[in-house]
């Protein structure tokens, strides 16, 4: 199985966000150096708990850091963006990188209404073309010209760059079925809402049509984990993640408290229920059990690759989960 990594660049309780930015910066070293086959940067905007509003800008440094592995955002949020940009960002970030650069992108805002409307300098998002705007930046990218009126008058610079990996990000079936017609790769969210199933990444498979960007269908699956050398210990290290998404399913948005913080965090029995049901977007276990699971749905769905995003509060800790899935998985 392909081992891949997802960051947000988490700001944890007693940490900056120019911390986390760092702390991304450390993972992509180490995942270069365990073998990970890619990293992407996501994009959330409005939020102290994430640092990473600009993926595509952490997206360069992090190339530049690593070696091997391949860089990409997971993914750059369309709505706020020209897909002239888009294709001018991504040819730049590939001619740097030749080879190592992923063109990640999703249809959702990546932050809250007042966000969504200051990145559109308050006009109207515009939310309802989004597998065009994806088009256009696809051809740009690839040096042709798109047939919309408005971009076929202009050229993507730089030119003649090797094509980066295209990616769709989504969580549903129709997400599935238009990345598939457009031949690029499909990253489903199973972290986001954990209905991952058989009949969405077989809807891509049997839509998909090879393109300049992929020859051959590619799935990747990203999951929420916490694990260590023990399941008690990931138990620990997963309260904190525990505590955070039960406050968001409150409406409230905070940093990730300490282990001990969030052992000690007082609980109704709803709240119990409540984390206990969240676990199906958390997988929680020793690095053997973990290991298991990510490969026993890998046969069950059919996926190549799993995503593995972790927010532990300790960077060390955060490393630790990498290690341990790479000594069992790579």
């Amino acid at each position: 199985m392909r081992l891949s990594v997802l960051d947000q660049a988490p700001v944890t309780k007693g940490n900056s966000a120019p911390d986390a930015l760092k702390k991304a910066e450390e993972l992509a070293i180490v995942a270069d150096e365990l073998g990970y086959h890619r990293m992407w940067m996501a994009e959330h905007h409005g939020t102290n708990t994430f640092a990473s509003s600009a993926p595509e800008v952490t997206a360069a440094h992090l190339a530049a850091k690593t070696k091997e592995i391949r860089i990409g955002t997971g993914g750059a949020m369309m709505m706020h963006y020209s897909p002239l940009k888009l294709a001018e960002v991504f040819k730049t970030l590939s001619a740097f990188s030749p080879g190592r650069i992923d063109f990640g992108v999703g249809r959702a805002p990546g932050g809250d209404n007042d966000s969504i409307y200051a990145l559109s300098e308050g006009r109207p998002p515009m939310v309802n073309n989004m597998y065009e705007k994806f088009d256009i930046a696809l051809q740009l990218i690839n040096d042709e010209v798109p047939g919309d009126k408005l971009y076929n008058k202009t050229i993507a610079t730089p030119s003649h760059v090797v094509l980066p990996e295209a990616w769709l990000l989504g969580s549903s079936g129709n997400s599935a079925i238009q990345a598939g017609r457009r031949g690029v790769g499909y990253s489903f969210a199973q972290f986001f809402n954990g209905q991952l199933s058989k009949s969405i990444l077989d809807a891509y498979k049997n839509n998909f049509q090879p393109s300049v960007f992929m020859e051959k269908p590619e799935i990747n699956v990203s999951y929420m984990v916490t694990t260590a050398e023990t399941a008690e210990e990931a138990e620990f290290e997963a309260g904190p993640q525990d505590i955070w998404r039960l406050l968001f399913m409150k409406g409230k948005i905070g940093q990730v408290l300490t282990p001990e913080e969030a052992r000690d965090y007082p609980l109704t029995e709803m709240d119990r229920m409540m984390i206990k049901d969240s676990r199906k977007i958390h997988l929680v276990g020793s690095s053997k059990e973990i290991a298991t699971r990510l490969l026993q749905e890998q046969q069950q769905y059919g996926f190549d690759e799993a995503m593995i995003c972790s927010i532990p509060h300790s960077q060390e800790k955060r490393l630790n989960v990498y290690r341990l899935l790479a000594k069992e998985l790579l």
